[in-house]
């Protein structure tokens, strides 16, 4: 909770705070709600990056909002972008650590763009240690802010009306981290984007990726969120899964399978399985049949990913007639699934790569080695 005692004391970063924090704040500071409205719209549809640019408060209000208050912005550090369109966008944070976030452009046959994908990042590195991801081999340092998050997308958005002339469709939580181990920051980095003030985004245009964190999956469910969930699968039994997801020693699939029943009986609403193919690995017609099953746990449909392979990583992509034949035991088993092509790969933007390799030492992980 803001005190009224801690606010002459303290300067508080409004982009670390939820909108109901914000009009809390404007409220001990003897301002009426619509102030809070108008604060929120300069910071998240109009993109102000100081007071200065609230032109319709008063230079007075301005002035003890900037007694009080900052307002922190991400930093472009470099753009990248693939042959095929992809665009990575490497930020830094005002305390020097760097993130980075995807817009994933697809085109109609005469050269459009139709559907303008952004895969942002919820954390600087990630704690889990997945055996196959380049974020997860530099560990955890610290969670970002909802703001932090937004604004790899605001500025994102920018930048494809101007390259595309169209705002951003889609926005997916698949960068760098896990998203539920950040959560409360993520929840309110989706109410932000939603919301009529911000940027205005159906929450059906969101999703948000979890490696299988099940309390927190609960407590989507509990909480009604509209957004759509995915789980990063990736194989279909716990013998696999534990030699390359560290999570599923204490998250095995009978916990994930509790918990998205759950999320199923109170949303109706189904999930997506992320399923990243390994070259003889998680490929074959057992693992076929044994995804299958997973997917009869409730409303679903899966994404097999063709992997980018990463440096260091044994695992490699799938083969093509690999691929041709899980697809084929998947038909059998009357599984909806489709096939997610690599993009971005030169630049390593792809599904299992975004990490920063400047000489950053490894933080905080479950890996065992």
């Amino acid at each position: 909770m803001i005190s009224t005692e801690t606010i002459a004391d303290k300067k508080y970063d409004l982009k670390s705070l939820s909108k109901p924090q914000l009009t809390q704040l404007c409220g001990e500071l003897g301002l009426k709600k619509f102030r809070s409205d108008q604060i929120f719209q300069w910071l998240y549809q109009k993109g102000a990056t100081s007071f200065e640019e609230m032109t319709n408060l008063s230079k007075d209000l301005r002035e003890r909002l900037s007694s009080v208050a900052f307002i922190r912005s991400l930093q472009l550090h470099q753009k990248q972008t693939s042959r095929d369109g992809t665009t990575k966008y490497l930020y830094t944070l005002f305390d020097g650590n760097r993130v980075e976030a995807v817009l994933i452009p697809e085109f109609f046959p005469d050269g459009v763009a139709d559907r303008l994908t952004v895969c942002v990042s919820s954390q600087v590195g990630c704690v889990f240690g997945c055996s196959f991801c380049a974020t997860g081999k530099m560990g955890f340092f610290r969670n970002l802010t909802p703001g932090e998050i937004v604004d790899q997308i605001t500025t994102i958005n920018k930048d494809a009306f101007e390259r595309f002339g169209k705002k951003i469709t889609n926005i997916v939580y698949m960068g760098r981290g896990e998203p539920l181990h950040n959560f409360q920051s993520v929840m309110h980095s989706t109410d932000i984007l939603t919301d009529p003030l911000g940027m205005d985004l159906s929450p059906k245009r969101i999703t948000v990726s979890t490696v299988g964190l099940t309390k927190q999956i609960m407590q989507i469910a509990d909480e009604n969120r509209q957004f759509n969930l995915a789980i990063s699968l990736h194989a279909a039994s716990d013998e696999k899964r534990d030699k390359i997801m560290p999570i599923n020693d204490s998250l095995d699939l009978n916990a994930l399978k509790e918990s998205l029943q759950h999320y199923h009986q109170k949303t109706d609403k189904p999930v997506t399985f992320e399923y990243l193919l390994f070259d003889g690995f998680n490929d074959t017609a057992e693992d076929a049949r044994n995804l299958a099953a997973i997917t009869r746990w409730l409303p679903s449909k899966v994404n097999i990913i063709m992997y980018n392979n990463v440096m260091g990583v044994e695992l490699q992509r799938a083969r093509e007639e690999r691929l041709d034949a899980f697809l084929r035991h998947l038909s059998k088993e009357r599984v909806r699934a489709t096939v997610r092509r690599s993009r971005g790969d030169d630049i390593d933007a792809g599904c299992g790569q975004l990490a920063i390799r400047e000489n950053q030492p490894r933080g905080k992980t479950i890996a065992k080695n």
